[in-house]
């Protein structure tokens, strides 16, 4: 379909826009800039709940010992095996901080170049989602075994 300036094709009906139009200059608006601080800023509080929430898991199981000291009747077979969950997601919060910081230099270089819209996708999200799946899931595997 051929589509003439005012947007009416040959046959007289409205032609579908399929083109993006932007003012010249879009990569220097500072909104664009202010959206990838944003962001920025979203992957941060990330990596910094990933890791306060790794110290939570980490010294819940020095709490469970703490409990398991204080009453014999209660034994705990694997107390220890909130340590080393609580230390991987300490690790995968610092992680995700580097990343983001790494990813919001290249944007803003990217931005500048005028190729943001090409340059970048949402991998690295899908994965940490897959991977604080499979975290989540070991967790509940190992509560659930735990419980028989």
């Amino acid at each position: 379909m051929i589509q003439a300036d005012n947007g009416i094709d040959k046959a007289g009906r409205i032609a579908p826009i399929s083109i993006v139009i932007e003012p010249p200059d879009s990569h220097s608006d500072p909104r664009i800039y202010m959206a990838a601080e944003r962001t920025f800023l979203a992957w941060t509080r990330t990596g910094i709940a990933l890791m306060g929430f790794g110290f939570v898991v980490a010294r819940f199981g020095l709490f469970l010992r703490e409990i398991a000291d204080g009453q014999t009747s209660i034994k705990l077979p694997h107390a220890s095996f909130s340590l080393p969950v609580g230390i991987l997601l300490i690790v995968l919060g610092v992680v995700v901080n580097v990343v983001a910081a790494i990813r919001h230099c290249r944007r803003v270089r990217a931005i500048d170049r005028g190729q943001f819209r090409q340059a970048f996708g949402s991998v690295f999200g899908l994965w940490l989602a897959g991977f604080l799946a499979l975290i989540g899931l070991a967790v509940a595997v190992y509560l659930a075994v735990l419980q028989s």
